[in-house]
């Protein structure tokens, strides 16, 4: 899977100023591709033992990724307006970090079934490998490493908070589908 590819996958990529993050983002994604054998990111599924448990097998990472991506965007914006004369965001780390969020997914499961990273290591310590492997600065890790609750980092910058916050609603938006209630899951 080359840059060309990852680019059709992820058309926010372009959305990325800075030549090197943009083709670094690209890379991250086609390596990880690569070293887990994914040749169709459009396959592989967004949370699987979440996607059990509720039904929901048909929900997939490269959608998730891009509602992430736009929501984070949006935030940003509506920040932005709002607070410009006291907010200092970086959109290009924003969208990079975004979109790479979930790269580690491509590690933690074949298929539906877990893998020993998703068992061993968990989410997302695989994609702070392959961040760091592809160039990215360290802004990125912790994104990668702050948009969840399964590491005991919080977000240390507002483009952290933001996409921890976007992909908590992206979350909430697929579990919805399997309740009425987003209490009860």
């Amino acid at each position: 899977m080359d840059a060309d590819a990852i680019r059709a996958t992820f058309p926010e990529v372009d959305a990325i100023e800075d030549d090197d993050l943009r083709a670094g983002v690209a890379d991250a994604w086609a390596t990880a591709a690569a070293e887990n054998e994914v040749e169709d990111l459009s396959a592989v599924p967004w949370l699987p033992p979440t996607q059990r448990e509720l039904g929901l097998d048909d929900e997939g990472l490269v959608d998730h990724v891009r509602d992430v991506t736009t929501c984070a965007v949006a935030l940003a914006e509506t920040l932005g307006e709002r607070r410009s004369d006291r907010l200092a965001l970086d959109v290009d780390t924003l969208v990079a970090g975004a979109l790479v969020h979930d790269v580690s997914k491509l590690a933690e499961f074949a298929g539906m079934e877990e893998t020993a990273v998703y068992d061993l290591l968990g989410h997302p310590y695989y994609g702070v490998h392959v961040v760091a492997r592809a160039g990215l600065p360290i802004e990125l890790a912790h994104v990668v490493l702050s948009h969840t609750d399964r590491t005991a980092v919080e977000p240390a910058t507002i483009e952290a908070e933001i996409i921890r916050r976007a992909d908590e609603v992206a979350s909430a938006a697929i579990r919805w589908r399997a309740t009425d209630d987003l209490r009860t899951v």
